[in-house]
């Protein structure tokens, strides 16, 4: 691993967003509050170009799966091609589904507002799922039909979105008296500040789960499929590395809840962070999907390792020590400067991973 970072300078402010473009290893698109998105190519040495899209703040974009040269991003008053402008309150990220037929907006109203990119209409708008803001939105690639959000009211919810209703909500905002003794452990609300879906691609290495960084510093990593199985009700983990806790007897419904589930706390008595976690996302390196990054205020990075961890607590691999809090981060499918870092300074970072 590169301890020492590369430097990606194009920004005027703070860098909030950024992307990795899987089909052409290297190329790297990045958004900031100064309102550009600026290019990368890591084979060059210097920014290959910039677009001056906005006055105001840039907070998401995205390539666009079946063809790169599209992003989309997050801004009002900007039209290169297409403008949707569905959602009232601010956008906060935007996501493309991985057939490129659906664009999915997270805001500050709570709502998340699912667009039929190829008829370009309003889809269908996801309501009354989170009483704050939605801060987080991903497709579940395995499930087409269906996103799963994440809002400041500390809640999750997968959605059906050809109905528009959620089918599961968890509440990681339910006290957990297993948990309140994790000592050092940050006291912040458990919002959820990022959601990460690992791709088709990387399920036989991930299974169907979905990361969760939160703001009380906790990773939180769930079954899909375990908690879609579940009755409709909210939910609460375990402390420790598995749901399987030693202290819990073993009833009939435990034990088939326990054969099916995979829920991980990756906290601060794991070696985790100790402040509110802002981005997680899977490693497209490597063997896809094999390690969680995560970025924190606490300025740190954490690359963990979940595989087979059904018994250790032995999961954090690698910590990266930064002088700015994470905005995003992303990573490219190179064997080498394979971890990009948006902080908040208006410098990129870019670290090897190994």
């Amino acid at each position: 691993m590169t301890e020492t970072a590369r430097k990606l300078r194009g920004h005027g402010a703070t860098a909030t967003c950024c992307a990795a473009s899987r089909l052409r290893p290297g190329l790297i698109a990045t958004s900031g509050e100064d309102g550009k998105v600026c290019w990368f190519d890591l084979r060059c040495k210097d920014l290959l170009f910039t677009l001056d899209v906005s006055q105001n703040p840039v907070s998401s974009l995205c390539f666009r799966p079946d063809n790169e040269d599209i992003v989309h991003l997050e801004e009002k008053s900007w039209k290169p091609l297409d403008t949707f402008n569905y959602n009232k309150e601010e956008i906060n990220q935007v996501s493309c589904n991985s057939r490129s037929s659906f664009l999915v907006t997270a805001d500050d109203g709570g709502d998340a507002k699912i667009i039929d990119i190829r008829q370009q209409r309003l889809y269908k708008s996801l309501r009354a799922g989170h009483s704050s803001i939605c801060s987080s939105v991903q497709f579940i690639p395995w499930r087409p039909w269906e996103v799963i959000t994440g809002g400041l009211d500390s809640k999750l919810v997968l959605w059906d979105f050809s109905k528009g209703r959620p089918q599961k909500i968890v509440d990681f905002g339910m006290p957990d008296v297993k948990r309140s003794s994790s000592a050092g452990q940050c006291f912040n609300p458990a919002f959820v500040h990022s959601i990460a879906v690992p791709e088709a691609d990387m399920l036989d290495k991930t299974g169907k789960i979905c990361a969760v960084a939160r703001g009380d510093g906790v990773v939180n990593v769930i079954d899909i499929e375990s908690e879609l199985s579940k009755p409709k009700s909210s939910l609460k983990s375990q402390k420790g590395s598995l749901s399987r806790a030693k202290d819990i007897v073993p009833t009939s419904d435990t034990k088939t809840q326990e054969e099916s589930e995979r829920r991980l706390y990756l906290d601060y008595t794991m070696g985790g962070h100790t402040a509110a976690v802002s981005c997680v996302a899977f490693s497209l390196f490597g063997e896809k999907g094999k390690l969680i990054i995560s970025g924190g205020n606490d300025r740190l990075v954490k690359i963990w390792d979940v595989e087979g961890s059904g018994i250790s607590n032995d999961l954090l691999r690698l910590t990266i020590n930064l002088s700015k809090k994470v905005n995003w981060l992303s990573t490219t499918p190179s064997d080498s400067e394979n971890l990009i870092v948006c902080d908040t300074s208006k410098i990129v970072k870019v670290y090897t991973i190994s």
